[in-house]
């Protein structure tokens, strides 16, 4: 029988007249990863404060391994590790004394402390870099070293606020694996994040908020079936792109996406093979040129994209 590590109901947290959380209900599976998507302002960080303690709600129940967030924050906080957007290490210190340090703040005796330290800079190839001041770490090695900080006590249950913002592809996928890892060692997880591609490779299932509420939820899988569509994407001369968005908009079972910078067009169709017949020949009788052209299945761009412009229209 499936578990629930983490369990929001009808969650509210107002500030005065700003509704940062209207009705959230969600729920963790235990040793699954569960991606939190939204864009900037749609309740992420508030709900992942709630779940850590860090915040209390105005309405509605949390609880995390059956715990109420409320009732019982120590109980709580023994059992989760929290990794936040930026990361939570003393610059002053080595790489080393941060994580001794972490051990010692979770009672470990110092010896404890020191060889547990140890097993994470080697995990997290920071071994060479252990003895040197944080400050002069780069971000990736920052990260890294924060989401060590996070399980020194290892944890059951982690939350992951947008762990990857800021750093290179390279460092991300490294951070993607290290994140495989811990819940393939059994651990539960809640990650937030604004990279789609991230979510769509990690998460197990996805929660979709915008403006405060649940817009969507399922697995990625799922949510692109939602759509329902084929996608075309086209690229056209920067100077003839409003002409063809127009033009093309008829065709468009859905939002129509333009990017000014590439000349790209991304339409939404519900059969992509007679479309994009359709839309050559539109163009074609218009004497734009095409220079590129593809048929494609949703993706969790399209989706986000689709149901949040969906909510603010219904607003």
């Amino acid at each position: 029988m499936t578990r629930q590590a983490m369990v929001a109901e009808d969650v509210r947290k107002t500030y005065k007249d700003v509704k940062a959380l209207d009705g959230v209900t969600l729920a963790a599976e235990e040793g699954k990863i569960l991606g939190l998507l939204g864009p900037n302002g749609a309740g992420k960080t508030t709900l992942v404060r709630i779940l850590t303690t860090l915040l209390k709600p105005t309405g509605g129940r949390v609880s995390v391994a059956g715990i109420d967030v409320v009732k019982n924050p120590d109980q709580v906080r023994r059992i989760i590790g929290l990794a936040g957007q930026y990361p939570a290490v003393d610059e002053q210190l080595t790489g080393r004394e941060n994580l001794i340090m972490v051990g010692q703040l979770y009672h470990f005796r110092q010896r404890e402390a020191k060889v547990r330290a140890a097993e994470l800079l080697k995990r997290f190839a920071l071994e060479d870099a252990a003895d040197r001041p944080v400050r002069t770490y780069s971000g990736g090695m920052r990260r890294r070293l924060d989401l060590g900080a996070a399980i020194v006590a290892r944890p059951p249950i982690l939350l992951l606020d947008e762990p990857t913002t800021g750093l290179d592809p390279r460092t991300r996928v490294t951070l993607w694996s290290l994140i495989q890892e811990l819940v393939d060692e059994g651990a539960t997880l809640l990650l937030t994040t604004q990279y789609l591609d991230e979510a769509d490779k990690l998460a197990d299932r996805i929660v979709l908020l915008n403006q405060g509420k649940v817009a969507a939820e399922g697995t990625p899988e799922q949510l692109k079936t939602r759509l329902g569509n084929d996608v075309i994407d086209v690229r056209v001369p920067l100077p003839a792109l409003a002409q063809a968005a127009a033009l093309l908009q008829p065709l468009s079972n859905g939002k129509t996406q333009t990017n000014e910078e590439t000349g790209q067009i991304a339409l939404p169709v519900r059969e992509g093979t007679k479309s994009l017949i359709e839309v050559v020949r539109l163009l074609d009788s218009a004497s734009i040129e095409i220079a590129d052209i593809a048929v494609r299945s949703p993706s969790l761009d399209d989706v986000f994209l689709s149901l949040t412009d969906e909510v603010q229209n219904a607003a």
